[in-house]
């Protein structure tokens, strides 16, 4: 590792730090918040990682999320609770391997059209199998509280910077840029584009799955109208972009404004959300279209800063 690597990891390894300590020192609001956004800050992320690099803007978080807090509320009360997120993120792997197998041969807003729809789909067909059953939907009751799901968050928080991190220095990370910035390119270059992008699509897949299942007794009483609902996967593609996917801190730059400007709206204002998720986009498109990141390091570079 370089100097600026370790110091780097010096930094987030404080800032971790610093957020684990809120549960003990914050009040139950900036405990609920703490989450919320611990909660996109991981999902944001795991999205970027994929969607970063190659360019694809995938709307099947909400699916992966959903499988993982069904796989809760299936599960919890004949295994331990720490087992479910590592079945669920398995089974999300799984689910995202077949769905890339099939999508990620399209491109643009074929792939978005088809990720959406297949989001869709898994909430319907979970729908249709529960009032085939006669169960509407699930109580999780469990003692799990809030301050140790904000943890359990920020843990696989950390293990996904720490993958993307791996990534962004493997060959599979090379190869993903390179199909990025020219995925004709990258085929004539000898590198297996579908085998590379159906890889690294399992890790949001497998993140978003293993969430699911951690939040679900934060829920409480799950059903596939919440638990599938596509408003999160828009929610995570917009904190994402607005941060900016450059770098790997990008979207938590997004998550945190974003999500204290979401509760201001929703307090005030419920009834204007979806008009706050298509400024933000407008936003990004014209203001900021490399999001928080790019603005940074534009003006790193204007005024001769260097890295």
């Amino acid at each position: 590792m370089t100097a600026r690597e370790i110091r780097n990891f010096l930094i987030a390894a404080g800032l971790l730090a610093l957020c684990a300590l809120l549960p003990v020192y914050g009040s139950p609001y900036w405990l609920t918040m703490g989450t919320t956004m611990a909660m996109f800050a991981v999902l944001a992320t795991s999205w970027a990682l994929f969607s970063g690099p190659t360019h694809y803007i995938s709307l099947a978080t909400a699916a992966f999320f959903g499988v993982g807090t069904f796989v809760t509320g299936l599960g919890f009360q004949a295994l331990p609770f720490w087992a479910l997120p590592l079945i669920a993120a398995g089974i999300g792997a799984v689910l995202a391997a077949l769905v890339g197998l099939v999508t990620l041969r399209l491109s643009g807003v074929y792939f978005v059209i088809f990720t959406l729809g297949m989001a869709e789909m898994v909430r319907q067909v979970v729908t249709w199998v529960q009032n085939q059953t006669g169960h509407r939907g699930m109580y999780v009751l469990t003692s799990i509280t809030e301050r140790e799901i904000y943890w359990m968050l920020l843990g696989l928080g950390a293990l996904v910077y720490l993958l993307g991190w791996l990534i962004g220095r493997s060959r599979l990370g090379f190869a993903l840029r390179i199909i990025g910035n020219d995925e004709t390119v990258a085929k004539h270059s000898g590198i297996d584009t579908a085998l590379a992008k159906v890889a690294l699509f399992m890790v949001p897949g497998a993140v978003a799955a293993a969430t699911g299942a951690m939040l679900a007794p934060r829920y409480i009483y799950i059903e596939p109208a919440t638990a599938f609902a596509p408003l999160l996967s828009f929610q995570v593609v917009i904190m994402a972009l607005l941060g900016g996917t450059g770098r790997l801190w990008g979207p938590v730059a997004g998550v945190i404004p974003f999500t204290l400007l979401w509760e201001v709206i929703t307090r005030q204002a419920p009834n204007q959300t979806l008009l706050l998720l298509g400024l933000a986009f407008l936003l990004i498109v014209y203001v900021l279209p490399g999001g928080f990141v790019g603005l940074w390091d534009r003006l790193r570079r204007r005024y001769g800063g260097h890295g």
